[in-house]
């Protein structure tokens, strides 16, 4: 299945000359939102390591990572914007090929050694992932691999993530 074809593309959103790419429109069709969780989870399933932490970044993260840590059978991690997480929490700010921006995680999420996969919707430039995984190791975790159901390749996001096993499911090439 291309799931290309079931990405909305939104021109000039949030802001001129971005080209959105809206997941909204797959995950509200339930045979193709089943096809790509399957396609995820498989992925790790197949991997010769347990997960114990699943990492998402907000908001659109949580609902793959979410999937994930259920199908895994590992607890779930939500990386929130400032102020929106109630204990102690641990800070790490990013760039986006728009903006500015920082994601907290309570200092108690990821002990010590929990093997983690972070998972987000997208990877762009690359911002996010780095900021996740500066988190996890800040925290000492260790992170197997990063998933993103898409990808524009042409923003160069995996130089930002070296070293680490990246899966996306949707890779756009070219704006």
């Amino acid at each position: 299945m291309d799931f290309r074809e079931h990405i909305r593309t939104v021109p000039h959103f949030p802001k001129q000359g971005i080209m959105f790419r809206d997941i909204t429109t797959l995950l509200k069709n339930s045979d193709v939102l089943r096809q790509a969780s399957d396609k995820m989870t498989d992925y790790y399933i197949r991997k010769p390591f347990s997960v114990d932490k699943v990492v998402s970044m907000e908001s659109r993260g949580f609902i793959f990572g979410s999937i994930l840590a259920k199908e895994l059978h590992a607890g779930f991690v939500p990386l929130r914007k400032p102020g929106k997480l109630p204990a102690k929490t641990i800070k790490q700010e990013f760039e986006t090929e728009y903006s500015r921006d920082a994601f907290e995680v309570h200092s108690d999420a990821i002990e010590k050694g929990d093997n983690c996969i972070i998972c987000d919707d997208l990877l762009a430039t690359g911002g996010t992932g780095e900021a996740a995984v500066k988190l996890v190791e800040r925290l000492g975790g260790k992170v197997k691999g990063l998933f993103f159901l898409v990808e524009l390749d042409f923003l160069k996001g995996r130089e930002k993530l070296k070293g680490h096993d990246i899966f996306s499911l949707i890779n756009y090439k070219k704006e």
